[in-house]
């Protein structure tokens, strides 16, 4: 296997996520079938993890020695626990102890919370005779990496202590080569009738109209990650505690709700997801990736989804500064891609990353964070007028300005450009870093250093936020060099990129500066970043939303026709959510609001057909049928948290509403809103110290704005 190809995820037919149940708490993430199981099939990514390793691997249940029958799935909003009602199989005159069809209901509620899970079984006798009932369930511990997962092969691993079985309760113990014990201990109660190593076999006697009562408590133990279960010992306990934190969190935010019931359930979809991903650290709340392969604190997808929700949510965004300022990179180190004022690409724990198998513990191999970090704390402290912040995070910021100027230089232009140093980091290090992403008109590939022609606008966008931070703190040499700059590369990024006959921007600028001629998604990204020429506009956003660019469902990575396009594709011709959202944002920038609507519609459109309403991380860019559905994308991560976040920004991009809590104004320039929705409810928007609650309701030809509430000093402005 050739080093670029070492860590790609395995397609298998067991490794796809339609119609998985995923839970997720802390550092801690479940994925169960409908059932509620964890089967042990194939290469699947069924199981518990904890900090990179998959400590349960199977959680099987069994009536009368055969899978029950599946009634209903879903994750309750109130607690985020997965609930499942099942009914026995018919196995009469099969067996001596026979049970008829439907005699039984069967609810499974499983809940995470501080590295453990919890699952209540509750078994009714809806039959008019007592029953006899044998339950059974299987488990194990194969305490897999997610690399391995993944599909990543190992030449050795460490040892799996035979398992201890006592009175209620199972032991297992595995010693990893990276020196760490990690541990999981499972207990049952009541005492089943059989406990052995992978099985807990429970006999019940259940009176007519009647129900008993199980519980599994499986706790996870790790030096990754300690995660006090503190007064938490049962479902009961974890639920309620659960439930508390989701109420907390949902009085604290904004929220958004709407005349049509289906986009209602998006949003609150989304808003879970988000939650369900944010992960809590030392430097406050941060949006872990995706579930299952990229349960990580990125750079990269952090910032993204802190944008995405920055209007309705900053703290979101202050974790992710606080978070990145403090993992930022001090020292050139060419295996991790890692040089002084670099931000994060990701950081990884678990066995394999301890011993260096993969590159990703600490690694820096993306060329946009840094810039879309600069970007994101003068937008974040534009939205707050959080000087606190502003304060303790211009060093990390001055860092990242200090690597841009060192590494701006390129044959093009002077533009920021990759080029890998680690010799297993990812070759590609924009957002599409596919090996094969990046190409000529001919297909060829391009060669580095390569200098993406998005990452350029998040550069400008940079360099503009610097110079307003920098005149804000005072440091007025800053603000004229970074203002100059962003000046110098607006204008040279125009003539570097653009292409007349396209009607778009060149995807990248190859290392002889050699522009790769290609009809792509990131163009769309530079709208976003307002480096774009206002006359290139109509252009751009006639190519992104022909035939070619636009599947019916969102906009395609590479447009139909080009030389790699391939609707299947991880990033050459698929429809990537967040990618949809940025572009969007772009359009509504510029003015481009019913292109901004027709990209919301065709999100919405999709999430109605995807389980739970929930957008996955990527899906196919096929073109859209009537009475048709979107494509899946095998290994999809569902949820993904930029994913999550694409309806908030759409939405905004939609209203045109931003927050200044310096100027304390709320603003909405030129709002529309999609024809499926008639009237949409803003309550508990926050400006510094003040806060609204606005309902804008759509007409013919214009948004009507009304304030329902205003709780202290703040203005809207609406723009026609």
């Amino acid at each position: 296997m050739a080093i670029e190809d070492a860590f790609r995820i395995r397609a298998t037919a067991n490794a796809t996520l339609e119609r998985a149940r995923v839970l997720k708490s802390g550092e801690t993430f479940a994925i169960f079938d409908r059932f509620g199981d964890i089967q042990s099939v194939g290469e699947g990514p069924q199981g518990v993890y904890l900090a990179g390793t998959r400590h349960l691997s199977r959680f099987a249940l069994l009536v009368e020695n055969q899978p029950p029958l599946l009634l209903s799935s879903t994750i309750r909003r109130s607690d985020s626990s997965l609930v499942v009602d099942l009914s026995n199989p018919d196995t009469s005159g099969r067996l001596r102890d026979s049970l008829a069809a439907d005699s039984l209901l069967i609810r499974r509620r499983i809940v995470l919370l501080d590295g453990g899970c919890f699952e209540s079984m509750i078994v009714r006798n809806h039959s008019q005779e007592v029953l006899d009932v044998s339950l059974t369930l299987l488990f194990a511990c194969d305490y897999a990496d997610v690399f391995e997962v993944r599909g990543t092969q190992r030449r050795a691993r460490g040892s799996l202590a035979s398992p201890r079985v006592e009175r209620d309760t199972v032991y297992y113990s595995y010693a990893g080569l990276d020196g760490k014990r990690r541990g999981t201990v499972l207990r049952f109660e009541p005492q089943p009738w059989e406990l052995h190593e992978e099985s807990a076999t429970f006999r019940l006697r259940v009176e007519a109209g009647r129900q008993a009562t199980l519980a599994a408590t499986i706790t996870f133990e790790s030096p990754d990650c300690r995660e006090p279960l503190g007064l938490i010992h049962s479902f009961t306990d974890a639920s309620a505690e659960s439930a508390r934190r989701l109420r907390e969190i949902r009085e604290s935010c904004a929220e958004l709700s709407s005349s049509n019931d289906l986009l209602n359930a998006w949003l609150q979809r989304s808003f879970d997801d988000i939650y369900l991903l944010t992960t809590p650290t030392d430097q406050g709340p941060y949006p872990y990736a995706g579930i299952p392969w990229f349960s990580a604190p990125f750079g990269r997808d952090g910032i993204i989804t802190a944008f995405q929700c920055l209007w309705l949510e900053p703290d979101l965004a202050r974790g992710v500064i606080r978070y990145l300022a403090a993992h930022q990179a001090t020292e050139e180190i060419p295996e991790r891609d890692a040089a002084p004022g670099k931000i994060l690409h990701e950081r990884r724990r678990g066995e394999m990353a301890d011993l260096g198998e993969i590159p990703f513990g600490h690694y820096y191999g993306s060329i946009d964070s840094t810039p879309l970090f600069i970007h994101l704390v003068g937008e974040y402290f534009r939205r707050t007028g959080d000087r606190e912040l502003l304060l303790t995070t211009f060093p990390a910021v001055e860092r990242a300005i200090d690597w841009m100027r060192n590494n701006e230089g390129h044959p093009g232009g002077p533009f920021l450009a990759y080029s890998k140093q680690s010799s297993t980091g990812l070759v590609n290090q924009g957002w599409k870093d596919s090996n094969d992403a990046i190409f000529h008109a001919d297909g060829s590939a391009a060669r580095p250093p390569v200098a993406l022609c998005e990452v350029q606008g998040y550069a400008f966008a940079a360099y503009e936020s610097a110079a307003m931070i920098a005149d804000v703190l005072g440091r007025h040499d800053i603000a004229r060099d970074c203002a100059r700059r962003a000046e110098r590369l607006r204008e040279a990024f125009d003539e570097a990129f653009w292409c007349s006959d396209l009607a778009t921007f060149a995807i990248a600028l190859d290392g002889e500066g050699k522009a790769c001629r290609v009809r792509s998604s990131n163009a769309g990204h530079c709208l976003w970043s307002g480096i774009v020429d206002p006359k290139r506009v109509a252009g751009v956003t006639r190519t992104l939303m022909s035939s070619a660019g636009f599947s019916g469902w969102g906009i395609r990575t590479i447009a139909e026709g080009e030389p790699r396009y391939n609707p299947l594709a991880y990033h050459n011709g698929s429809v990537w959510p967040h990618d949809c959202s940025l572009i969007a944002a772009g359009f509504s920038r510029y003015g481009e609001k019913h292109a901004t609507v027709q990209v919301l519609s065709g999100l919405f459109d999709a999430a109605r057909k995807f389980d739970l309403y929930r957008l996955p991380e990527v899906f196919c860019g096929l073109p859209r049928t009537r009475g048709g559905s979107p494509t899946p994308y095998p290994v999809a991560c569902s949820p993904q948290a930029w994913a999550s976040g694409a309806p908030f920004l759409l939405l905004q991009a939609a209203l045109g509403i931003t927050v200044d809590a310096r100027r304390r104004l709320v603003q909405l320039d030129r709002p529309l809103l999609p024809p499926e929705l008639d009237q949409l409810e803003l309550r508990r928007l926050r400006c510094g110290d003040a806060s609204l609650d606005l309902v804008l309701t759509r007409y013919d030809r214009d948004v009507g704005v009304d304030i329902t509430r205003r709780n202290g000093d703040v203005q809207v402005m609406i723009v026609k």
